[in-house]
């Protein structure tokens, strides 16, 4: 493939990650970010001494992140200063219902807890961590990478034996795979809670997904020092020093077309710039709607109607004097019912839970640099649902009303459950973020938090594809399009664009560049 001038819309790890690997292939390319600063969901924000990260917290799937690295010649150990945390998280239930749990990673520890809550469940875990490692093995080698530019992969005999094993696990939701297994609450809860960081409910969710409990319990959690942000470093980095060209604080207002040809875009400051491809790794709504004019749009408004974004999310970003034992790195604290919970969120009658299942992350437990001495920094997350009407947050409660009440019910809960009566009196810096902050700020459809939901017919071959059918040289990279949601999906997506302009339809990862011996 010549060389080509290349621009990309939007500066989360998604473009930045196909910009560092068009320009490693020798491709002139241009970022544009509407935003002052890059990352996208992957934010970052400082207040008083306190550094927040404003979105991802889980380094989940490391061999993703060490691959994309090794693409560019590094490595994450290179790149990041990864700590294994242990324990992996802490789960609370509510005041009454019986003492946290640590889960720490690992075939045998995890037996054993499991034995400790439900005596006899040792080999059906055995049993299931089997199969979501096998799971994991065969989406990574089958499934991830696969562009499903042809149906190549899908016709490899080695996966057509395995139908009868894959079938149920894509025709049983996830919940009902953990209920068949296991019979005690907690244990259910902490198995099938993956499914909210897919973007969706454990109701509603394959079981196939169940791949995610190898990630955490078998293999464990890591973090990078720094927080995550140290990964959107690290990319923008490796992508200027191969001459990705990038410009924040720079909307694009249109992508340019001609003869069904992407020519370029249109700044918001009126200027055009040229080029013979574009890639979006802006929100994939806004991406059809908005940048595109009518008659160039794969994914206009009525293909959205049926569609399943993933939930919203209540951020709470709260600086804390003094100490909080009671939290681990992270927490989870769940509601006994999960039926209320989730239907508040994606039910007919959709509200803020109350009380809420909450995720709760405390990086000061592991990293004296994101607080100041003496101080916690916590990063909660709500899931809600998606709702860009819903209200904004801010600053010192300066959100809206309903959003602020909102948190103080959050924060009086863990202070209830977690045992830390003075909690509320503590915090000293404290800001919110709701989905409308989410629909303005990052242009996110329903201002949801993650990007389309996991669902059946929203996975694998049923997402959107990396290029549009209807515009030449017009390509998708992020959260919404394959294959899908997190940050090493969203590497991954960055691939796949790579793998779409040159024609690759095999379904594993690009070569890795052979290293030099040290």
């Amino acid at each position: 493939m010549s060389a080509q001038r290349i621009v990309v819309v939007g500066g989360g790890i998604a473009g930045l990650g196909t910009a560092a690997l068009l320009a490693d292939r020798g491709h002139d390319v241009q970022l544009f970010e509407a935003r002052d600063a890059l990352g996208g969901r992957a934010g970052s924000w400082e207040s008083g001494g306190f550094r927040f990260d404003t979105g991802p917290s889980w380094y989940l799937m490391p061999e993703v992140f060490d691959h994309f690295f090794r693409l560019l010649g590094t490595s994450a150990d290179e790149q990041l200063d990864l700590v294994r945390l242990d324990p992996a998280y802490r789960v609370y239930g509510p005041p009454g219902k019986g003492d946290p749990i640590d889960i720490v990673s690992g075939r045998e520890a995890v037996r054993a807890l499991f034995e400790e809550h439900e005596p006899g469940s040792g080999p059906n875990l055995e049993a299931y961590l089997d199969s979501a490692k096998d799971a994991y093995e065969l989406s990574t080698s089958k499934f991830l990478y696969d562009p499903y530019s042809s149906t190549k992969g899908l016709r490899d005999p080695a996966l057509i034996k395995r139908l009868p094993t894959l079938i149920p696990l894509l025709t049983r939701t996830l919940w009902k795979r953990v209920t068949t297994d296991f019979s005690n609450k907690r244990l259910q809860q902490i198995l099938a809670y993956p499914a909210v960081f897919l973007g969706g409910s454990p109701f509603e969710v394959p079981s196939l997904y169940h791949l995610m409990s190898h990630l955490d319990l078998g293999d464990g959690v890591l973090y990078p020092k720094g927080g995550m942000t140290e990964i959107i470093t690290a990319i923008e980095k490796l992508a200027r020093e191969r001459g990705v060209r990038i410009e924040t604080s720079s909307p694009v207002d249109a992508i340019i077309t001609e003869s069904g040809t992407a020519r370029g875009v249109r700044l918001a400051d009126g200027r055009v710039i040229s080029a013979d491809a574009v890639v979006s790794g802006a929100d994939l709504h806004h991406t059809e709607n908005d940048l595109l004019e009518e008659k160039d749009r794969q994914y206009p408004e009525k293909w959205w109607k049926d569609k399943v974004p993933s939930p919203g999310a209540l951020l709470l970003l709260l600086g804390v004097k003094g100490e909080l034992p009671q939290l681990t790195h992270h927490t989870l604290l769940f509601t006994d019912d999960w039926h209320t919970n989730f239907d508040a969120i994606f039910g007919e009658d959709k509200r803020i839970p109350d009380p809420a299942s909450i995720y709760v992350c405390r990086p000061s437990a592991s990293d004296d640099s994101v607080a100041p001495e003496g101080h916690e920094n916590l990063f909660v997350l709500v899931p809600v649902p998606a709702d860009p009407v819903s209200g904004r947050g801010g600053v010192d409660r300066a959100g809206d009303e309903r959003i602020e009440a909102a948190a103080d019910r959050v924060i009086a809960q863990i202070g209830e459950w977690a045992g830390i009566p003075d909690f509320a009196d503590r915090i000293v810096v404290r800001k919110t973020i709701a989905p409308e902050d989410f629909a303005h700020d990052l242009k996110a459809w329903h201002g949801n938090s993650l990007g389309l939901a996991h669902t059946l017919n929203q996975s694998a071959i049923f997402r959107p594809k990396n290029r549009s059918r209807k515009v030449d040289n017009l390509y998708y990279a992020g959260t919404s399009v394959l294959p899908g949601i997190g940050l090493p999906m969203c590497l991954i997506s960055a691939e796949l664009v790579v793998k779409r302009m040159t024609g690759d339809t095999t379904p594993g990862p690009l070569a890795e560049p052979t290293r030099a011996a040290v």
